[in-house]
């Protein structure tokens, strides 16, 4: 994966919140330390989220986007 963002972690899908239009996803990327992202609901389905899978929180400007490989 490359992308132009320079700051990922990659963490486990913690806890998965499905909503009408967005998800909201719970990424542990260290013990006790969780990042938060809302992303669409169609995203998070394509990305194939769930908890106890592997994705990365990729950090641009104030964005946090979640991405898996």
């Amino acid at each position: 994966m490359k992308i132009s963002a320079r700051n990922s972690l990659k963490g486990t899908v913690k806890k998965v919140v499905p909503g009408t239009v967005n998800t909201e996803i719970t990424l542990e990327v260290a013990p006790g330390v969780e990042l938060v992202s809302i992303i669409t609901k169609s995203s998070a389905e394509k990305l194939g989220l769930a908890e106890g899978k592997e994705a990365y929180a990729v950090i641009k400007s104030s964005d946090v986007i979640v991405a898996v490989d």
